[in-house]
């Protein structure tokens, strides 16, 4: 309901918000949401990539426009288990050692997830924080393409070969290279990615089996049980890259690779435990921006979450809303938002 006694008026002094209420309608998947805005029921829609050639066509008949925003300010990313109080050896050496991070980071075949999950409507992720979020966003951290040959060669360094010739490498102890990853049942995007990686991880010696299990579920185990190898997950992100700090701090209960750490378990941590303080002390814009861009850095050469892709932000605004202007951050300022129609 709008607020009679909100503050703020217009330049006419017209009081703000001009709407008197906004709706929401609590629908039970994602294919109801769709149905709702297609009979007129909604006014903008979130529109996943495979619904943008449906959808398209019929903008003029539906009075609604979609806007491409470039990418989103979310994230799905695969992330180890390296918390010693609830992983032993040998995964946990693996998990633990940046180097075999990087050798699966290689095995990310991001453009496959664009073009045969996204339907070509995405972008690859690199840095922790969106270019959806401006200047914040550091485009020049460490990349890792797609390469077979690079990940075998990392892996091949680290002395984890394949000595029985049974398909699968071995590390330096004789214990197979096999481990689990989790991820949520109810996702239309992250099993398919699992596919994708365990299909990457086979190609290189490393086994990989797949297991699916209600949201819910994943969520309480990585917050609460910690009873997992690895896992796909993801995070919404935002504009203000200090949202993010009980992701990045060592102390967070979302820092999901190691979480509530009573000290920070390695330097690079402890570095970005002081960049993310330092920046949300700092009052120089210049200054934050470089302090976040140098703990992107850290998170990309020690890669404790693979990051896979950002999908393109496609929305469909019905076309009686006055004031609706689409922008990097947002479609519009709630206060000035008003119906033409009425």
């Amino acid at each position: 309901q709008r607020n009679p006694d909100y503050w703020l008026v217009d330049d006419a002094g017209n009081p703000l918000p001009y709407l008197d209420r906004m709706i929401q309608i609590i629908v039970p998947d994602l294919d109801a949401k769709l149905d709702q805005f297609q009979a007129g029921n909604t006014d903008y829609y979130l529109v996943p990539g495979k619904e943008l050639a449906t959808l398209e066509p019929t903008q003029a008949t539906g009075n609604f426009t979609i806007h491409k925003r470039g990418p989103n300010f979310g994230s799905e990313f695969l992330v180890f288990n390296v918390n010693p109080e609830a992983l032993e050896p040998p995964q946990l050496a693996w998990f633990q050692d940046t180097r075999f991070r990087q050798a699966v980071a290689h095995l990310m075949d991001r453009d496959r997830i664009i073009h045969e999950e996204q339907h070509g409507l995405g972008y690859p992720q690199w840095a922790s924080i969106s270019p959806a979020a401006g200047d914040f966003h550091n485009p020049d951290v460490r990349r890792y393409e797609y390469d077979v040959s690079e990940a075998g060669r990392i892996l091949d360094d680290l002395g984890w070969i394949d000595t029985d010739a049974d398909g699968i490498r071995e590390d330096g102890s004789g214990n197979p290279l096999s481990f689990s990853l989790t991820t949520n049942d109810s996702s239309n995007l992250r099993p398919k990615i699992g596919e994708i990686i365990r299909e990457g991880l086979a190609s290189v010696g490393v086994q990989l089996s797949l297991e699916l299990i209600p949201f819910g579920e994943l969520v309480n185990r990585l917050a609460n049980t910690y009873d997992w190898e690895a896992a796909i997950i993801g995070l919404t992100g935002g504009t203000e890259p200090h949202s993010g700090i009980n992701v990045w701090h060592s102390t967070g209960n979302l820092h999901l690779w190691y979480p509530n750490q009573a000290e920070p378990a390695t330097p690079w941590e402890e570095h970005i435990d002081e960049l993310y303080i330092e920046a949300s002390q700092q009052l120089d814009p210049a200054e934050r921006i470089r302090l976040y861009h140098r703990a992107q850095e850290l998170v990309a050469e020690n890669v404790p979450v693979i990051y896979t892709t950002h999908s393109e932000r496609l929305t469909a605004v019905r076309n009686v809303l006055g004031n609706s202007t689409p922008t990097l951050y947002g479609l519009w300022d709630i206060r000035y938002l008003y119906r033409t129609d009425t």
